[in-house]
């Protein structure tokens, strides 16, 4: 039997590898926009926008409000659409008896650890968007509805804004870049996310009984800067382009970062007996995609 499922969002980086990955599997999906299904929308207008939605077997939540910096500024609009709307959408899917897979953030730690945070560490964001982020998280474990929280970190791939496509813009005009090296995560390919997030949906589909809760989900490899990761591209696309090492002192940015956020993803390696390769790997499709 073929499985029909939604998936919030349609131009984000993971709905567009979602949209790739399902087109290559039995699955079949409804992607709905913005314009159908506003996330900051007041609660009744986002209530009678998810009752008519078209039935599914799951839901995919891979829309977020994601400009880290903005959010420090845009509180209220970041908390509607990462804090409340993602507890709505869990007590529509409660009321309809479907799961939710939901993507989260390694910024909703403090990044003072020094090992790989695991799914339960003690959670302390540093920012408005890590704020708003666990409060969406909150809200769905409340809601009583069957889910998955997956929690990622540092994603990229070939075409959207993100660092890989940044660097690569900023190399055609400059000789040295400078970037920051007391930052260290794991990037995250899209791509390989999304086929994490549709082995996560089929098996919230064919286990109807428990929810999977929070889960870490990257890509496997070191833990880089991104100064390192920075250098890597450049190097993996023969740029000549120096590469400044700073501190995050001396890049401001409205919101702070956490210093450290890469994820144990132990969790999922067991839950699933496989993992996610390593992100060389990823950096090498997303470049591949990207020519």
């Amino acid at each position: 039997m073929s499985h029909h499922i939604v998936v919030i969002g349609k131009t984000g980086q993971l709905a567009q590898a979602l949209q790739k990955e399902i087109g290559r599997s039995s699955l079949t999906a409804n992607f709905i926009d913005r314009k159908s299904l506003d996330l900051s929308a007041p609660e009744t207008s986002l209530n009678s926008a998810l009752r008519k939605l078209p039935k599914c077997h799951a839901v995919i939540l891979a829309a977020a409000y994601t400009a880290v910096d903005k959010a420090e500024n845009q509180q209220e609009k970041a908390m509607a659409v990462n804090g409340r709307a993602p507890g709505l959408i869990a007590a529509f899917c409660k009321e309809q008896d479907i799961p939710l897979v939901h993507i989260s953030t390694d910024y909703v730690f403090n990044g003072q650890a020094r090992k790989p945070y695991k799914e339960t560490h003690q959670i302390a964001p540093i920012n408005a968007y890590g704020r708003t982020k666990r409060a969406g998280e909150v809200a769905i474990e409340l809601s009583g509805c069957r889910y998955a929280i997956l929690r990622t970190s540092w994603v990229f791939d070939g075409h959207n804004k993100n660092f890989l496509t940044t660097m690569l813009k900023l190399a055609q005009t400059h000789k040295t870049l400078s970037v920051v090296n007391d930052q260290l995560g794991r990037p995250t390919y899209a791509g390989h996310l999304a086929k994490a997030v549709l082995k996560v949906t089929n098996e919230l589909i064919a286990n109807t009984k428990e929810p999977i809760g929070i889960v870490n989900v990257t890509n496997t490899g070191p833990i880089i800067s991104w100064a390192e990761f920075a250098k890597v591209i450049f190097s993996d696309q023969n740029l000549d382009v120096k590469v400044v090492e700073i501190s995050s002192l001396e890049y401001s940015t409205p919101a702070k970062r956490p210093a450290y956020s890469a994820l144990d993803t132990r969790k999922f390696e067991t839950l699933f007996a496989s993992n996610l390769p390593s992100w060389q790997a990823g950096l090498k499709v997303a470049l591949a995609e990207r020519r």
